[in-house]
This record gives structure tokens, C-alpha cells and sequence, in this order.
């Protein structure tokens, strides 16, 4: 396996850490919309306490893009909210929160920045706790 080059440039820092931005920018938008529409239950309530934890994230990383003498970024793709109906709203929060493990977990390894990496790890348990409440949530839907 070919080791990857850490990125020192801050530019670079600054586009990666924006991406990541951009896409809690998203999530926190989905989780907020699906908490309102989903009936008033335990999902629904865990939604909405996880899209609190998403913009916390985005807390986070607009101030490592402030200190590394960036700007965060608000634009954002279009939201795909995963549907109407809790399944399909669940369904679409699991894959969210995959891909931002994902991401996190390449940007750890390509950011040579010791504050930004220990920022992103917390940031990725956070996402992993996420998903795994969002799963439990589906799989109960099923009992």
C-alpha cells in the first residue's frame, strides 16, 4: 500500500476543512427538517439532539478555517432529505452519517495539522456514535 503525502499547505487545510463545513452545513439542515416532521417520538427527538451535535461540528470547524486564515464557506449542495416517512428519513441519516466517517477519516489521514487532526477524531466518534443511534432507531422500526 502506497503511503499518502501528508498536506501542509493551508490552503489545502482551509478547502478541506471547508468541505467538511459544507457538509455538516447539510446534515444539520436534513436532521432539523426530518426532528419537525417526523411525529413527536424517540427518533424524532434523537434527530433533533444529533442535528444540535452537527452544528457544534460546524462551531468546530469554522474556528480551525478562522485560525488556519479562512473564511467558512455557507454554500452547500442541494439537500436530499431521504423522504417523508421515518424509514426512509433514517435510512438517509445512516448513509449521511457514513460518509462523513468516511471523509473524516481520509482528511485525518491526509492533514499533517496536530490541533485539526485531534479536532476531526472527536469530531469522527461523534459520527460514529451518530450513526449507531440511527441504526438502532431503524432496526427497531423492524421488531
Amino acid at each position: 500500500m502506497r503511503s499518502m503525502e501528508k498536506i501542509t499547505d493551508v490552503e489545502e487545510i482551509i478547502r478541506l476543512l471547508n468541505e467538511d463545513f459544507a457538509h455538516e452545513i447539510e446534515n444539520t439542515m436534513i436532521y432539523v427538517r426530518n426532528s419537525f416532521i417526523i411525529k413527536p417520538c424517540d427518533p424524532s427527538r434523537v434527530t433533533e439532539s444529533i442535528s444540535v451535535d452537527e452544528m457544534r461540528h460546524m462551531w468546530w470547524l469554522a474556528d480551525l478555517i478562522v485560525k488556519q486564515g479562512g473564511k467558512p464557506s455557507m454554500e452547500h449542495s442541494e439537500l436530499e432529505f431521504g423522504g417523508d416517512d421515518l424509514r426512509s428519513q433514517l435510512e438517509r441519516q445512516i448513509e449521511l452519517e457514513t460518509e462523513a466517517i468516511e471523509r473524516y477519516k481520509q482528511h485525518i489521514e491526509l492533514i499533517d495539522d496536530t490541533e485539526v487532526v485531534g479536532v476531526l477524531k472527536h469530531i469522527l466518534d461523534e459520527e460514529k456514535r451518530h450513526r449507531k443511534e440511527f441504526r438502532m432507531r431503524l432496526a427497531q422500526l423492524d421488531e
